[in-house]
């Protein structure tokens, strides 16, 4: 684990931070919510709860799946797919030892009362600790910014899938491979700079996965569902032209956009 991951998600907690809400970590999907109006703690979670929504809509699950999310953080994704997909079995793996303890306390009950259907295991992406052909789906949201080596990711992916399987990952990359993008964006943006964020077109997830075998592979652009109300939120703690708020600066200048990228894995 690279010790800004270490620290972000260990003792500094992002969790624990205002800006997010729920136990979620994530941006947010804001399309179905007005942002004319005074956003409060509700409309926050609901942003975070629609960008599952979103991944799991792309995924195409089967009747009672069985799904994996790669980067959990606190779990509370696995229980969306839970209590709204009808999932069969929800299996969150996340690198962090304190994030898993994390998310088997706040999903004690749930483990106790059904412990077939909700798992938490510490592995890495490019390394799961799972069996070949396990999952119908692979999900991984707001993770693959922070994954080392995308290649190792999409081949495991590939392994963990049952023939028909299919993975959806939400987000953000450069929009392209431009000459000094990296650079373009850790003097914008502290998360590039301090390397807690790495800097990649889009593309190299979509050729990852295709090298891995996976077919049907798609790109969708989702940030102006992402990014305006993002910024909005943010407003609440962050002034104008202080660091956070470069994100959407980013994403007017075209350097950096948020997707949902998705691949299938042959029969």
């Amino acid at each position: 684990m690279r010790p800004v991951v270490q620290e972000t998600y260990g003792p500094a907690d992002l969790s624990g931070n205002p800006i997010f809400g729920g136990g979620f970590i994530n941006f947010g999907y804001w399309r179905a919510i007005d942002l004319g109006l005074l956003l409060g703690e509700a409309e926050r979670i609901r942003s975070q709860e629609d960008l599952y929504r979103h991944v799991l809509d792309a995924a195409g699950l089967p009747n009672e799946p069985k799904v994996l999310e790669v980067g959990c953080g606190l779990g509370m994704g696995c229980v969306v797919a839970l209590r709204e997909y009808g999932s069969a079995a929800v299996t969150g793996l996340d690198i962090h030892p304190e994030q898993l303890e994390r998310a088997r306390g706040a999903h004690a009950d749930l483990l106790r009362e059904q412990p077939g259907r909700l798992g938490f295991v510490q592995g890495a992406a490019e390394r799961m600790p799972v069996e070949d052909d396990e999952f119908d789906a692979v999900i991984s949201v707001e993770a693959a910014q922070h994954f080392p080596d995308l290649d190792a990711f999409a081949a495991e992916t590939s392994r963990v899938l049952r023939p028909g399987g299919r993975v959806a990952v939400a987000s953000f990359f450069t929009v392209d491979d431009a000459p000094g993008r990296p650079e373009e964006l850790a003097r914008l943006l502290d998360t590039y700079a301090n390397g807690l964020d790495i800097a990649r077109p889009v593309e190299r997830l979509a050729d990852a996965f295709t090298r891995a075998g996976l077919t049907n592979v798609r790109v969708e652009s989702i940030g102006h569902h992402v990014w305006p109300g993002w910024d909005l939120w943010l407003g609440r703690w962050w002034a104008p032209d202080t660091w956070p708020r470069n994100f959407l600066r980013a994403y007017e200048r075209r350097i950096l956009d948020y997707y949902v990228v998705t691949a299938s894995r042959p029969g």
